[in-house]
């Protein structure tokens, strides 16, 4: 039975909201009606496994502090895994944009890695290619980019430096109504992306460092934008730390085939019902990359994830 609050004290108000950043054990909430504040929040007892975009119950502390009681069941939940970490991206997420680029070259393994993680969370994916202006780099890489288009991935092409406003239009229309989480391994213009639709963000970035206690200036937290000069109304980007790992330790064999949408399709179909796909007799994937159905470079990839995946324990 709750004890009633001494005479003239008030209950503490209850609120939902969304995490709106996080860094480590330390959020920021925007209180739902609370439109201009971004309260400092905690979780009860031990809980640390709030991410940016949860839906949470709350407690409300004064006027700036947070409680925050529990987490709303997600629609998803984008993450990175090792053998002994989970990283939680962002919850809740309508698509997932991962910026590439020629110049520095970027990851093709980490891009898989993150299709893959988005695909097993049913997450739609956007592919942005920048840094188009830098022509003889982007043409090394358009080959891979119209493969990916063949895979079903919808990809973007811009220059945020040399065509701003048209970067703007096109994105524009790819983000209106969404929430993204925008990805992308260190280097590859992710940041002048977020500055071309929010000028406002570094300014808001500062801010909000200082408010997590991260000590830094930089994106090393993940932080939600549902509001700026460029951004359109109804949608929201959530901008993340560059990484140069992206593990997927969390998945199982299984999981990562099915997550592959050119080894999808002959699943099934090897001579052995446990086939993993590398040189087993028989192998209707190893079949289709020989006939050239299926992209070599991408085979190999899926080798190296999968090697990844049976040294965590989960092989199905």
């Amino acid at each position: 039975m709750r004890r009633p609050s001494p005479a003239g004290e008030r209950a503490p108000a209850r609120a939902r909201g969304v995490v709106a950043a996080s860094h480590g054990r330390q959020l920021l909430v925007r209180v739902d009606g609370e439109s201009d504040l971004l309260r400092q929040a905690v979780a009860r007892g031990r809980r640390s496994d709030c991410c940016v975009g949860d839906r949470v119950e709350l407690t409300l502390i004064g006027d700036t502090q947070a409680a925050i009681e529990s987490v709303e069941p997600r629609r998803n939940c984008l993450r990175r895994s090792d053998a002994g970490r989970t990283k939680l991206l962002a919850a809740n997420i309508d698509q997932a944009a991962i910026v590439l680029a020629g110049e520095p070259l970027f990851s093709e393994e980490l891009l898989v890695r993150v299709l893959a993680a988005a695909a097993v969370e049913q997450v739609s994916v956007l592919i942005i290619a920048g840094k188009t202006d830098v022509a003889d780099a982007h043409a090394r890489i358009e080959p891979r980019l119209r493969l990916y288009e063949s895979l079903g991935y919808p990809v973007l092409r811009l220059s945020a430096k040399a065509q701003p406003q048209t970067s703007i239009e096109t994105l524009q229309g790819s983000l209106a109504g969404r929430c993204t989480l925008l990805l992308g391994q260190s280097g590859m213009g992710k940041s002048t992306l977020v500055n071309l639709l929010i000028p406002e963000a570094e300014m808001a970035t500062q801010a909000i460092s200082e408010a997590l206690s991260s000590g830094r200036h930089t994106t090393t937290f993940c932080r939600m934008f549902d509001r700026g000069t460029h951004l359109p109304a109804g949608a929201a980007l959530i901008d993340s730390p560059g990484f140069q790992l992206f593990g997927l330790a969390h998945l199982s064999a299984s999981q990562l085939m099915h997550a592959l949408p050119d080894i999808a399709p002959w699943l099934g179909h090897c001579r052995f019902g446990n086939c993993q796909h590398r040189d087993e007799p028989g192998c209707a994937v190893r079949a289709a990359m020989d006939d050239g159905a299926l992209d070599a470079r991408r085979h190999a990839l899926y080798l190296r994830m999968l090697e990844d995946t049976l040294q965590t324990g989960r092989p199905y």
